[in-house]
This record gives C-alpha cells, sequence and structure tokens, in this order.
C-alpha cells in the first residue's frame, strides 16, 4: 500500500517515514508545493492530508485527484506523529 501524506512539517519527514515503515506501507511526502503533484498523487492508494500545513490550491488539487480515482482520503488538522500514527491505523482498519 502506498500512501501519500500531503502538508506536515519537513522537520518530521524522518519521523512519518518511520511510522510508515513500521505500519508496512510506502509512503510519499508532500511538504511544499511541487510541480506536476497530481501526476505523483493518482499512484496513491490512499491520502492523508494535514489541512493546517498545507495551502487551499494543493488541497483542492489534491482532493480533486482522489475524486476522479476514487481515493479514500483523511483530513486532519493537526500533523503531529501520533496523528498519522491514528491516520494510518485507521487506514489499516478501512474506517475513513
Amino acid at each position: 500500500m502506498c500512501i501519500a501524506l500531503i502538508g506536515g512539517m519537513d522537520r518530521l519527514g524522518k519521523h512519518y517515514q518511520e511510522e510508515a515503515e513500521r505500519a508496512g506501507v510506502k509512503l510519499q511526502f508532500f511538504s511544499t508545493s511541487e510541480t506536476n503533484i497530481a501526476a505523483k498523487l493518482r499512484k496513491a492508494d490512499a491520502m492523508v492530508i494535514f489541512t493546517n500545513k498545507v495551502s487551499h490550491r494543493v488541497k483542492i488539487e489534491a482532493m480533486q485527484v482522489a475524486k476522479a480515482n476514487n481515493i479514500p482520503v483523511l483530513m486532519e488538522h493537526a500533523c503531529g506523529i501520533c496523528t498519522f500514527r491514528n491516520c494510518l491505523e485507521c487506514l489499516a482498519h478501512n474506517c475513513h
């Protein structure tokens, strides 16, 4: 399973990656706006969006990709490691 994390803090990138590995998933981490992000997001099996650390434009673009490709999305305001861990557990138990 591949999860796209949109938002979050650069300094926590390593910790997000460790949590994803612990959960047995591949992580794509997008902390800043990137060119052609839509094409990169299409490959994800699920998305986690940390709404307090992402621009509205990127959030809207991610939601459009998710809707068009039937990708489940979890949106959280907080962007800590515990929040990400909870999102991974929720995705593992299909509670999105």
